[in-house]
């Protein structure tokens, strides 16, 4: 939600608008002059996911719901038990959310990996880069170099067959 559907859905919808401003000459409208600008839309789509993050927040905590940050794991004691950073935590219900990271193969494993950066990075970027290339061919590549790509980067999409399958 924080690094993923929210603000690429936010970044979906900025390349929208960009497809509308391209087409409108055609249904007579005339944009001359129309600039995107890439750190307003990161900045009102980094406050508007940190927005819903303060709702969720608070609406857990309105809820009774204590959060606990750290790096847990289940125990073998008789009642629902978790561990977090070597403090026990007993309830009936436990809900451990584990997020994720992404896996960034080594410059042994690929040379120039270090050079790249994971779609968590695709988020952090300060300005629109006037290149790009992606590699894969998942969806959520597809989509990022369709974001970059109509937002004015001069994307390109990698993959490691002749054909997307």
């Amino acid at each position: 939600v924080n690094v993923g559907c929210v603000p690429k859905k936010v970044m979906w919808n900025a390349a929208v608008h960009a497809e509308f401003v391209h087409d409108h000459a055609d249904y007579g409208f005339e944009t001359p002059g129309v600039k995107f600008n890439w750190r307003t839309i990161k900045d009102k789509r980094d406050a508007y996911v940190q927005r819903l993050n303060d709702i969720y927040e608070n609406n857990v905590k309105k809820a009774g719901i204590d959060i606990i940050r750290g790096y847990g794991k289940f125990t073998a004691d008789p009642e629902p038990t978790i561990e977090v950073e070597g403090k026990k935590y007993t309830a009936p219900h436990i809900l451990i959310a584990t997020g994720g990271r992404p896996a960034v193969p080594s410059d042994s494993e690929i040379p120039g990996a270090s050079l790249g950066m994971t779609s968590d990075g695709f988020f952090d970027l300060g300005e629109l880069p006037r290149r790009s290339v992606i590699v894969g061919a998942g969806y959520i590549a597809v989509e990022i170099a369709g974001i970059l790509s109509t937002l004015g980067s001069k994307s390109s999409l990698l993959i490691r067959q002749d054909k997307v399958v």
